[in-house]
């Protein structure tokens, strides 16, 4: 099995720094390939999933190890309990150092089954996005506050006030409000070859003991702090 570093664990959660390029739960149409459950259940047994990450991003993975805490972590997912904290790398700069983006979702809204801002049949969604520092004169490494949980919601938000995550093949800038500009990638901007999306720290209240809460953080995969450095040079 790959190195997977555990972020956290005990009887109840495990929580680990996932790898990019790894798959949270089973491919729907290639059951053989790898995922983590798979990949972690000879080590912790039975796991249950309770949120999920893409297969590119990296970071911050939670997982219940009883039934018990599978139902006290959902819990907490659906009634928006958990905070969640993304770092990102974009081409452009916010309009501002914090911004709040609330423009309606709908998931698989075209027929590329993207995520997209549909404001008649959009359902409410909101992120706050915080500049964290400038790299170069042109890329800015970004966190993001997700408070509502659509798939792809980070990188639908990003795109609707007309910037691009590093990477992302899918979501192109496409701003909503005259008052955002677009951003397009230079031609010299250095390759990467997942979304340089990262999932830094997650927030909650431990399943069997209801006071206390957990703040867990991942630190930076290899390639995503190699592609900080590079561009904190251009």
């Amino acid at each position: 099995m790959e190195h997977i570093e555990i972020v956290y664990v005990d009887e109840d959660i495990l929580v680990i720094n996932k790898p990019a390029g790894i798959l949270t739960i089973p491919d729907g149409y290639d059951p053989d390939k790898p995922f983590l459950t798979r990949l972690l259940r000879e080590e912790f047994g039975q796991l249950w999933t309770v949120h999920r990450l893409d297969r590119d991003t990296s970071g911050v993975l939670l997982f219940a190890r009883t039934p018990q805490a599978h139902r006290a972590l959902n819990d907490q997912f659906e009634q928006r309990q958990v905070r969640k904290i993304y770092h990102l790398v974009t081409f452009g700069r916010l309009p501002h150092e914090e911004i709040e983006v609330n423009y309606p979702l709908m998931v698989n809204g075209d027929r590329r089954h993207r995520t997209v801002v549909d404001l008649s049949r959009g359902k409410p969604a909101r992120t706050i996005f915080r500049h964290l520092c400038s790299l170069g004169r042109e890329f800015s490494l970004v966190e993001a506050q997700p408070l509502s949980g659509y798939t792809h919601q980070i990188r639908a938000h990003l795109t609707s006030i007309g910037l691009q995550i590093l990477g992302d093949k899918l979501y192109k800038p496409h701003p909503i409000s005259e008052r955002y500009p677009t951003f397009l990638l230079p031609t010299d901007t250095p390759d990467f070859e997942r979304v340089a999306l990262h999932a830094y720290a997650m927030t909650f209240f431990h399943p069997s003991q209801s006071s206390r809460e957990i703040t867990v953080v991942a630190s930076y995969p290899t390639d995503f702090s190699t592609l900080i450095e590079i561009l904190r040079c251009k």
